[in-house]
């Protein structure tokens, strides 16, 4: 799959250090559908550059990942994007807050995964999914709910904005942006309903922190059992015209549609 594809697609993302290149393996073999090796929040100041270096060996011989550069008004931004570009790779870029600053990337990468984390880019969140190379949005929660000075697990104040996300993906054609990261690395059943509370708002990934995660994310990002039965139940009973009735309600297109997207997310 290409860059772009991978980007769009992914349910899981998993971060891994970048200056932790012991665990690289690791995290790949863990099966995520997208490896981030970051060089922002997960790397102190003091070993960004080693870091950098470390992602860099990787990136020559591992295409199918992405790297979370340090935020443009960072001192590391340009070192990180000029070492990685020959790569090639998807850039996630942390605090993504105007289309022109996510362009810039995305004219030297070919796809960008925008982490919507503050207030001016959440305001701005349906310019961003626009802007060039975004394939993809990402909530990052816990720097937004620092900025506002509110708990990152408190959905009810949270939810305004992830509805946000969804409408300015959904506004820009990308598929449903990845929900922000669960703390708790060692709760699978946290894990599972945080991802089925953001699936149910239309979120379709998952930012993960530890291999742990990944196996209750992804079996709560598929359509459960009723979801499919009645996506079959719909889909079968079409008739000639493409409108009909289940179980009393009414079948027309966008039901239709809805029902083959949850049939193709359970075939995932």
């Amino acid at each position: 799959m290409t860059p772009t594809t991978i980007a769009a697609n992914a349910g899981t993302l998993l971060f891994v250090p970048g200056d932790r290149p012991d665990r690289f393996a690791k995290a790949v073999a863990a099966d995520p559908d997208l490896v981030v090796l970051d060089l922002e929040d997960a790397v102190p100041a003091a070993r960004k550059g080693a870091a950098r270096d470390e992602v860099v060996r990787w990136l020559a011989g591992h295409r199918r990942c992405a790297v979370r550069i340090n935020a443009p008004a960072s001192g590391w931004y340009a070192d990180d994007l000029a070492a990685i570009e020959p790569y090639s790779p998807i850039v996630m870029l942390p605090k993504a807050e105007s289309a022109e600053a996510v362009s810039e990337v995305g004219r030297r990468v070919p796809a960008v995964i925008a982490l919507v984390e503050t207030a001016e880019g959440v305001l701005n969140a349906r310019a961003v999914a626009g802007a060039t190379a975004v394939r993809r949005l990402a909530f990052g929660s816990f720097d937004l709910a620092a900025q506002l000075g509110i708990d990152p697990a408190d959905r009810e104040a949270l939810v305004g904005v992830r509805t946000a996300l969804v409408l300015a993906s959904a506004a820009a054609g990308l598929p449903g942006p990845v929900d922000g990261v669960t703390a708790d690395v060692r709760d699978s059943a946290k894990v599972a309903d945080d991802v089925r509370y953001a699936r149910r708002l239309g979120f379709a990934g998952k930012l993960c922190i530890h291999p742990n995660q990944l196996s209750a994310a992804k079996a709560s990002l598929r359509p459960t059992a009723a979801e499919v039965e009645w996506a079959r139940s719909v889909v079968d009973a079409l008739g000639p015209s493409g409108i009909s009735t289940v179980n009393g309600q009414l079948v027309d297109k966008p039901v239709i549609d809805r029902a083959r997207r949850i049939l193709r997310q359970g075939a995932n």
